[in-house]
C-alpha cells in the first residue's frame, strides 16, 4: 500500500530481470508508487504520456531508441520530470551525455536499496544524485583547484545550486536579482570547466 502523496515512478530497461527487480524494490518503499515498466526508449516516451510519472528510472544501453535519446526527448516533453539514469557504466563520456540529454541524476547499478529508493525522492524534487564512481569521473581530469578560483559569493551560490536551487530561489535566498545569480552561475561554469549546472552540482558534492 502507498502514500496518498507518494512519487509515481516508471522503470524502463529492456533486460525484464534487471527491470522487475528494480520494480520490485522501488514498490517496497511505500513512499513511492510504481506506476509502470517500460522496455525501450519508444515505450518509456508512450508510457510517460499515458501515466505521468513524477521520476522515471532509466536504463542507457537498450535497442531501437537508446536511453541517451530517450532522455533528451522526455526533458524536452516534460521540463520538471525527474530522470535519473541508471547504468552499468560510470565512464565520463557516458556520464556528461546523459547529463547534457536532461538526466537529473546518475547511478551506478550496483547501488543499494535504499540509496536507489533516496534518489528517487531527489529527482522528484529536482535534486541531482549520483553514485560516487559518477561523480569522480565527472571531475576526474579537472584541477583539482577548480573551486578555489570561484570567490565567496559564488561559492555560496554553487552551494545552493548544489542544492538543487533555481536561478529564482537563490535570487529569493540571497536577496538578489535573478539576472546577477545568472550571471554568477556562468562564471562557475566556466571556471569549474563544466557546461551544465548538474555537472557543477556532482563538483560540490565531491568536496563535501
Amino acid at each position: 500500500m502507498t502514500e496518498a502523496n507518494a512519487r509515481r515512478v516508471l522503470v524502463v530497461d529492456d533486460h525484464d530481470l534487471l527491470r522487475e527487480g528494480v520494480a520490485s524494490v522501488l514498490a517496497s518503499f511505500s513512499d513511492l508508487d510504481l506506476v509502470g515498466e517500460a522496455h525501450s526508449g519508444e515505450a518509456a516516451i508512450e508510457a510517460v504520456d499515458r501515466l505521468d510519472p513524477h521520476v522515471v528510472v532509466m536504463d542507457l544501453v537498450m535497442p531501437g531508441m537508446g536511453g541517451i535519446e530517450a532522455i533528451r526527448r522526455l526533458r524536452a516533453a516534460h521540463p520538471t520530470l525527474g530522470i535519473l539514469a541508471l547504468s552499468s557504466f560510470s565512464d565520463g563520456a557516458r556520464v556528461r551525455e546523459a547529463i547534457e540529454a536532461g538526466a537529473t541524476g546518475y547511478l551506478i547499478k550496483s547501488v543499494d536499496a535504499e540509496s536507489l529508493a533516496q534518489a528517487v525522492r531527489s529527482a522528484a524534487e529536482g535534486t541531482a544524485t549520483f553514485s560516487p564512481e559518477v561523480t569522480l569521473a565527472l571531475v576526474g581530469g579537472l584541477p583539482s583547484s577548480s573551486l578555489s578560483t570561484l570567490t565567496s559569493r559564488e561559492l555560496e551560490i554553487a552551494e545552493l545550486l548544489a542544492s538543487g536551487m533555481t536561478n529564482a530561489q537563490i535570487a529569493e535566498t540571497l536577496f538578489l536579482s535573478v539576472f546577477t545569480v545568472k550571471n554568477h552561475v556562468s562564471s562557475i561554469l566556466m571556471k569549474l570547466g563544466v557546461r551544465t549546472r548538474t555537472e557543477a552540482a556532482a563538483m560540490l558534492l565531491q568536496r563535501d
